[in-house]
């Protein structure tokens, strides 16, 4: 079953450079975006405080092939879906979209769940929660199938801040 999550915005001027093409680095603001919004919609937070301490997702990895220019007032389709769940790390690719379906930018984010330890104040991995890691196994994309058209998969649309969010499932 393929799964997707997609965040849709428009490029902001100051996310471009002189040219009016969008800078590198923020490829990478906005797939941390992407996965903050994918998180939130599941009632998770990337940081969070609370009786079993802080926990949040830190990166280990983070890629960016860039295909073709995004330009300043284009809208941007950003697609997360989840290449690979270990016991204590999630593997994302990111597809960027032109509204056209045109392809910009392919991405991918490494992200290990994390308790602060108290005592020591640094971050040691941990396990990622049941059931969040059962959910997120259940809809592993293999590469192959990363990228279905968009028609085949929408399940629901809601607004949400800076963009708007579509759930996809095939």
């Amino acid at each position: 079953m393929a799964f997707t999550f997609v965040v849709q915005k428009q490029v902001e001027f100051s996310e471009t450079d002189m040219a009016g093409i969008v800078h590198f680095s923020n490829f990478f603001r906005m797939m941390e975006a992407a996965e903050h919004a994918f998180l939130r919609s599941l009632g998770v937070s990337v940081h969070s405080t609370g009786p079993a301490g802080t926990t949040g997702w830190p990166r280990v990895k983070a890629s960016c092939d860039y295909r073709k220019p995004l330009r300043f007032e284009e809208t941007v389709a950003i697609e997360l879906s989840i290449a690979e769940v270990r016991s204590r790390s999630v593997c994302y690719r990111f597809v960027f979209r032109r509204e056209s379906g045109e392809e910009v930018a392919v991405g991918e984010l490494v992200v290990v769940h994390a308790k602060v330890d108290p005592e020591k104040r640094v971050l040691e991995a941990s396990p990622i929660p049941e059931p969040l890691k059962s959910w997120l196994m259940e809809r592993v994309t293999p590469l192959a199938s990363a990228s279905p058209q968009p028609a085949e998969r929408e399940l629901r649309t809601v607004g949400a801040p800076g963009g708007t969010i579509h759930h996809r499932e095939a």
